[in-house]
């Protein structure tokens, strides 16, 4: 039986009220403590729930909120040149689905709420204290909270992260600008294709959206990173210009990008990767989602991993007798898989952003790929077939989980 019974958690995006939710059904009560003084708004463009993502929702009872909001991808295809390659998919599994960082925020926040989850916004987090009855929390407000354990799920940034560890290290620029639109140009194809396009200057993705027009993505290759606040700072005239420029020879490229209107360009920013943490926690904090392990968006899997972990330290503080083997059990079993998913990420970020040589043989290669290498069940089968058994047991020996 576990010796936790309480647990403050720091960060109110995906993986906080997913931990929370958890965390209430091992039977450990946990608040949620958010920087933001309200839900955000506007951060963040559309990211991917993979299978494996929504099934560990399932455990918690979000996965229907969640797919409410969604847009199911049923087929994706590619494009290199001006040959067009429809991909091979996994069998037996449910759709992926797209859904808005801020809709899937607010499903979980709503969720989380109607759990019984107290979720408090305003709540910077600026210093920790330990002692042997419990972690006490400083938020830059003047006031505190105190429990048992102290759950890092702030994300790519995280302070948690450096209270842990110092000298850890942080995210790690791709090389790679986000953004993001709805066009009113239809690409014509059926609802629930996405495209992965391999244009002449850059890499980008479309799909046709329920309600009509396409919504697409695009990664800029750009040498020097740029905060969110010095990316929404350039007039977004400006950057429809910079895109038109890297997309206007490709095809759909120059038409999706000329029928968005430059006032709804989401501006993504710089897209970053966490390289491997050297230490997931300490005392009685730990780190879970992105804070720990962040694979670049080319993997599909970032809200997906996040989620899954959070479900699984909750079984972990559930099953084992105390905090250090809590832990322990808890990184053994997600280190080697979510370093495993951001190694395939970074092998698929320099495809993004290809030079000449590479640029021209992708044409050639990309056939031949898809038949040899590119095995669905090889590649993504283990990431997206994977569940996590809620009611089995975590022991010591994880042979047995």
């Amino acid at each position: 039986m576990t010796e936790v019974k309480t647990a403050i958690v720091i960060g109110g995006g995906i993986a906080g009220p997913v931990a929370a939710l958890a965390l209430r059904k091992a039977g450990i009560e946990a608040t949620v403590h958010e920087a933001y003084p309200s839900l955000t708004s506007g951060v963040g463009g559309t990211l991917a729930l993979a299978p494996n993502g929504l099934a560990a929702l399932r455990t918690i009872g979000a996965d229907e909120a969640v797919t409410a909001i969604a847009t199911p991808v049923k087929r994706t295809a590619m494009t290199v040149g001006r040959k067009h390659l429809d991909l091979p998919g996994l069998t037996g599994l449910p759709p992926q689905q797209q859904v808005h960082r801020n809709d899937l925020n607010r499903a979980l926040h709503d969720r989380a709420v109607a759990g019984g989850v107290t979720i408090e916004y305003g709540k910077r987090l600026v210093g920790v204290r330990e002692d042997g009855k419990g972690v006490t929390a400083s938020f830059a407000d003047g006031s505190t909270a105190t429990a048992d354990v102290l759950i890092g799920a702030d994300g790519i940034h995280s302070t948690v992260r450096r209270l842990i560890d110092p000298d850890a290290a942080g995210p790690r620029y791709t090389g790679l600008l986000g953004f993001e639109a709805v066009a009113r140009h239809e690409v014509g194809h059926e609802p629930g294709t996405m495209t992965f396009a391999f244009g002449k200057r850059a890499y980008y993705l479309y799909w046709p959206e329920p309600g009509g027009g396409t919504r697409w993505g695009v990664n800029l290759p750009q040498e020097r990173p740029m905060s969110l606040t010095e990316a929404r700072a350039v007039p977004s005239s400006d950057w429809m210009r910079t895109l038109l420029a890297a997309y206007g020879e490709d095809d759909p490229g120059r038409e999706l990008i000329l029928t968005s209107e430059a006032d709804e360009l989401q501006v993504v920013g710089s897209l970053h990767i966490m390289p491997p943490v050297r230490h997931w926690h300490r005392g009685r904090m730990v780190l879970v989602g992105d804070s720990a392990h962040a694979p670049s968006n080319s993997s599909g899997q970032g809200a997906s991993l996040a989620v899954e972990s959070a479900v699984q330290l909750a079984r972990c503080l559930r099953d084992l007798p105390d905090i250090p083997s809590a832990y322990a059990a808890f990184e053994r079993l997600r280190r080697s898989r979510v370093e495993k998913v951001a190694a395939r990420a970074a092998r698929i970020n320099h495809a993004k952003a290809p030079g000449s040589v590479a640029r021209v043989l992708m044409p050639i290669m990309m056939p031949i790929m898809l038949k040899t290498i590119m095995n669905p069940e090889k590649t993504v089968g283990p990431e997206q077939r994977y569940l996590i058994d809620w009611d089995a047991p975590v022991t010591r020996d994880l042979a047995l989980v």
